[in-house]
């Protein structure tokens, strides 16, 4: 039985020893919080400073560019779908999508809105036509808007089952800090998650409890993942980065009941990825941490910070990023 017992406990070692984070570039002046991983070699990024980046050889080499007329804005998530096409969002006033065509050469302006207030914090795909974005309130209350054709056109969601009855709470909001606080799962289905002094999580149902720590405008969710029936929120206090309270909540029924994990996260989170069905990653300021049983424990792998986290939408490789243009791959 002793021996069994240090068996299974070697093996778990040699797990823990065996996940790490291996850079892959840094340096470079800019915060980037926007990833998308088309698969084991395509990867793009983009941050502040109209800076995005882009690698077709899995992270070895880097193209790095600044696009023209948006030196000084920020392009909060990025989404891409080959070597050759993504989208990118610019905050603030006014709000912008841009498209290229030709892996980065040039960027067109398919969507901008100068309404008082507008700030995207972050789009997702279900495949390459259908996509949807979301905002800080207007007028009080969510924006959303949706797009059909690979980005091209968006539309803005208009009265949709119970949408215009999401009125926003005073000071509540959605973080742009890592541009995955909204899973678009099919047409008209997706999970959005919102933070500050209330946090709460929403479906195209309408709004729902949420037991993270809330309360300051620095509080609340961040980043919310989905696998089938299971979803995995992140946050914390950005404020206060290695605070573990109420800063992780797991479902395994569709959001019907939520649970806070036995082991959570050591710290702040900002973004949060299923690898597979009973692991996940998370990262922010102060570390990534990895589970390998469906969120339930967690287990810090690196103290280095990272905004965050993608899993390539063909393939197992996953990689981070963060501040000062730091990019970095997951090696199991």
């Amino acid at each position: 039985m002793q021996a069994l017992i240090l068996i299974l406990f070697l093996t778990f070692c040699t797990e823990l020893h065996a996940q790490k984070i291996e850079l892959l570039a840094s340096g470079a002046k800019t915060s980037l919080r926007g990833m998308s991983v088309v698969n084991d070699n395509i990867i793009w990024v983009s941050g502040s400073n109209g800076t995005v980046g882009n690698s077709v050889d899995g992270g070895l080499t880097w193209k790095w560019q600044t696009v023209k007329g948006f030196e000084k804005r920020d392009f909060r998530d990025i989404e891409a779908f080959d070597k050759n096409t993504a989208l990118i969002i610019a905050i603030a006033e006014p709000a912008e999508i841009l498209k290229t065509t030709d892996g980065g050469l040039n960027w067109k302006i398919v969507f901008t809105d100068s309404s008082k207030g507008m700030f995207l914090d972050a789009m997702d795909f279900y495949n390459n036509k259908n996509g949807i974005v979301v905002g800080d309130p207007v007028e009080g209350k969510v924006f959303l808007a949706y797009t059909k054709n690979n980005g091209d056109d968006w539309v803005r969601f208009n009265g949709e089952k119970n949408h215009r009855r999401w009125v926003m709470n005073e000071d509540e909001a959605f973080f742009a800090s890592s541009g995955t606080n909204i899973k678009y799962l099919k047409k008209g289905k997706y999970r959005l998650v919102s933070g500050g002094k209330s946090s709460r999580w929403f479906d195209e149902n309408g709004d729902h409890a949420l037991s993270v720590i809330q309360g300051k405008e620095s509080t609340g969710a961040n980043s919310i993942a989905v696998y089938k029936k299971q979803y995995a929120v992140v946050g914390g206090d950005f404020t206060n980065d290695k605070d573990t309270t109420r800063n992780c909540l797991i479902t395994n029924d569709g959001g019907v009941n939520w649970a806070s994990p036995a082991k959570a996260p050591r710290g702040y989170r900002s973004c949060v990825i299923y690898m597979n069905a009973g692991q996940l990653l998370t990262c922010g300021t102060s570390g990534v941490d990895i589970s390998n049983d469906g969120g339930i424990n967690w287990n810090l792998i690196s103290p280095e910070s990272f905004h965050v986290c993608q899993k390539a939408k063909k393939g197992n490789a996953v990689f981070l990023a963060g501040s000062n243009g730091k990019i970095a791959k997951l090696v199991l």
